[in-house]
């Protein structure tokens, strides 16, 4: 078929080929580019009407690398692959011009035949994919982050392969990162780092970063991500300290450079660095890539500063309860016990000196149950305190706590739901405990002669106590952490009521020793419904 209009077919199809926008280049059978078209001539900053360079294979090696920055020689391009017979498709070639931004292009190519099937040479066409390219590397890269971090435990480990998944996916030979000291006024330290070429010169990495100085300490500085395309541009104007950064990775062989803010909120953690050899563009799809990832790696630091802070705050709460057991315990029962006698000996002392002993005994009790209750959670929770399990009425332990609570002269009024019997395994003396402190609590913050009612429900499985109130209750949001240690409810603590914070505590530690479950809901229209459920078995 000819050209259309009876154009002469040479021109037409020369005219074709100049105005598509993808490049074109085509060689004879001994491999001799004898064409470039208008689009290619423009990558490669050729004149667009002059003859093609007969140095344009050696340029080529010295501007083409594979998709990993290999450089490329020329019997490695699609177009003298093709002219050996292979059939390319999709093949990733890099364009490294000198002082130009790197660019990505996928090449077709294939031999061209003539009569006889003859061949005459070969033809490639590229086609620029480089902003495609980079919202792949760069989901791959997010996506090799978050593998490391949902896998890792502490900062540290986790350090090395973030930097590396990083440097992999961009094809950034390296990348520090750099977090602030938790102490007050504490200084940017080096945590971690990784060399992709395994070249980096001396006290590349590592370093104390200067606040205000140099491309991480600007960022720490201001909190705002900074970018430097190409180092080498000014070196007027520097510190000594910038001046030393600059050198050394001018001799590693790096262009850029790309500081951005580990954030937590806005609490600033630290800095990730990166270091690119070649020219990168900063565009808005590189500046959202790299800020979610500084943001994934913050939320993983802060997370585990808030468990390790968490530890270090049960290591502290158990020397209390140990400080509790060693060294206050026996003081206070010598206290107590003495306390006890003064009062039962305090017919011949006068008022004022009854109602002293009287309060010293009081409080010295007081003390004793805190002390008891601290030394029992401690116990359960670390299993040096055990169950002692054997058969249990429920109901007769249900009823005993009643009639306890009913005592005469007590204004309450309390309401059962009981079955015959329900028969269980558990330890009675603990079960006790529960129910008492339910009780007492349920008695506690009611009003003067406010209903109670205790019900209690079983089927194959399981049996289920509720104790409801109509007293003060429990703010919704609150209703978990009341069965945190020393945890009392806001409205509690408004009121001025005495407690502890330990009763929940130790009631649920018990419950959970016997495989069951406690949990709090309010009640209608005020007031609060304590569900236990224990396994019959």
């Amino acid at each position: 078929m000819g050209a259309p209009g009876g154009l002469d077919s040479d021109a037409f199809f020369d005219a074709l080929l100049e105005a598509v926008p993808v490049g074109v280049v085509a060689c004879d059978s001994d491999g001799r580019v004898v064409y470039i078209n208008r689009a290619m001539r423009e990558v490669r900053g050729l004149s667009l009407d002059g003859p093609v360079p007969v140095d344009y294979a050696e340029e080529s090696e010295r501007i083409l690398a594979d998709p990993d920055m290999h450089p490329l020689t020329w019997s490695q391009t699609p177009l003298i692959r093709a002219l050996r017979g292979e059939h390319i498709v999709d093949a990733d070639v890099v364009v490294r011009r000198p002082g130009e931004p790197v660019r990505i292009f996928t090449n077709a190519a294939q031999q061209i035949h003539g009569a006889e099937n003859a061949v005459l040479g070969a033809v490639v066409v590229a086609q620029e994919v480089t902003t495609l390219r980079r919202a792949e590397r760069f989901r791959s890269c997010h996506l090799a982050v978050e593998r490391v971090l949902k896998r890792a435990d502490t900062v540290q480990s986790a350090a090395t392969d973030v930097l590396r998944a990083i440097s992999v996916s961009l094809g950034w030979p390296g990348v520090e990162l750099f977090l602030l000291d938790e102490t007050p006024g504490g200084g940017l330290r080096p945590v971690g780092h990784w060399d992709a070429t395994g070249a980096a010169p001396d006290g590349f990495f590592g370093h104390i970063p200067h606040r205000g100085e140099g491309l991480t300490g600007q960022v720490w500085d201001s909190g705002r991500p900074r970018w430097v395309a190409d180092l080498e541009s000014d070196l007027s104007g520097l510190t000594p300290y910038e001046q030393d950064r600059v050198e050394i990775c001018l001799r590693w062989g790096l262009r850029t450079g790309l500081a951005v803010p580990v954030h937590d909120g806005n609490t600033l953690l630290g800095v990730l660095t990166c270091y690119v050899a070649h020219q990168e563009r900063y565009d808005d799809l590189l500046a959202v890539l790299m800020d979610g990832v500084a943001a994934q790696i913050g939320v993983f630091v802060a997370l585990r500063r808030a468990e390790e802070l968490a530890r270090q705050l049960t290591r502290a709460q158990s020397d209390f309860v140990d400080l509790i057991g060693h060294e206050m315990r026996t003081p206070l029962t010598a206290i107590t016990a003495n306390a006890t006698l003064l009062v039962e000996d305090a017919a011949s002392l006068d008022h004022e000196a009854r109602q002293m002993v009287q309060t010293i005994a009081r409080n010295a009790a007081t003390l004793q149950r805190i002390a008891d209750a601290l030394l029992d959670l401690a116990g359960l929770d670390s299993g040096h305190l055990t169950l002692d399990r054997r058969p249990v009425d429920l109901v007769a332990l249900v009823k005993d706590v009643v009639s306890v609570a009913e005592r005469p002269g007590r204004r309450i009024r309390i309401s059962t739901d009981l079955p015959g019997e329900l028969q269980l395994l558990g330890d009675p003396d603990r079960l006790r405990q529960v129910l008492d402190d339910l009780l007492a609590n349920a008695i506690k913050y009611s009003p003067p002669g406010a209903p109670i009612w205790i019900s209690l429900r079983a089927d194959d499985q399981f049996a289920e106590l509720c104790i409801a109130d109509t007293g003060i209750g429990t703010p919704e949001a609150e209703r978990d952490r009341v069965f945190e240690r020393f945890f009392r409810g806001s409205n509690v603590r408004h009121q001025g009521t005495y407690g502890s914070g330990l009763g929940l505590s130790l009631a649920r530690a018990i419950v959970h020793l016997h495989g069951g479950s406690i949990r709090l809901s309010g009640n209608r229209p005020s007031g609060t419904i304590v569900r236990v459920c224990l396994p019959l078995a």
